[in-house]
């Protein structure tokens, strides 16, 4: 087996007016993430860990943020794109484990939500998608509720 990890980080201000788009959902807040995207942190995060355990560089080459053709798009798109890219350049996802640091809303009960969204996409089942959700204790931008922050690392395998 060829297997690699990667790791992907994504951060947003959180501002009032937006949408808030989270795990390929909309959750009810006043406050939703400034972007050139829908601003979805966790899918920008897993688009990122899949990318660098590839080689395949960053979610910034591939859909740069001051392309028109990225303005306001669903990130969901963005990870179909990046799913074809592994597939097309003979890697397939074993596992992706994430974490979302947020202060306010709670979104605990909204995980299974986000992972039945998200899973078919990946081509992943429910059990390969781990999704956790932590504070920061009320400390920093976060905490504040100032902006919103997803980790992800993903393990892949290159298909012989």
């Amino acid at each position: 087996m060829n297997i690699r990890i990667g790791y992907g980080y994504d951060v947003h201000r959180l501002i009032h007016g937006k949408k808030f788009i989270l795990g390929g959902i909309e959750v009810l807040h006043d406050k939703g993430c400034l972007a050139h995207s829908d601003g979805d942190v966790l899918i920008h995060a897993i688009c990122d860990a899949l990318l660098g355990a590839a080689n395949l560089r960053d979610i910034g080459f591939h859909f740069p943020d001051n392309s028109p053709k990225y303005k306001n798009i669903d990130s969901k798109i963005l990870l179909k794109k990046v799913v074809k890219l592994l597939h097309n350049n003979q890697f397939s996802i074993c596992n992706i484990d994430s974490t979302i640091c947020l202060q306010n809303p709670r979104i605990k009960n909204l995980i299974p939500k986000m992972k039945k969204k998200l899973y078919p996409i990946l081509q992943l089942t429910e059990d390969d998608i781990s999704i956790k959700v932590t504070t920061t204790e009320k400390l920093g931008f976060i905490g504040k509720g100032k902006g919103i922050s997803a980790t992800a690392v993903v393990l892949i395998n290159k298909n012989s």
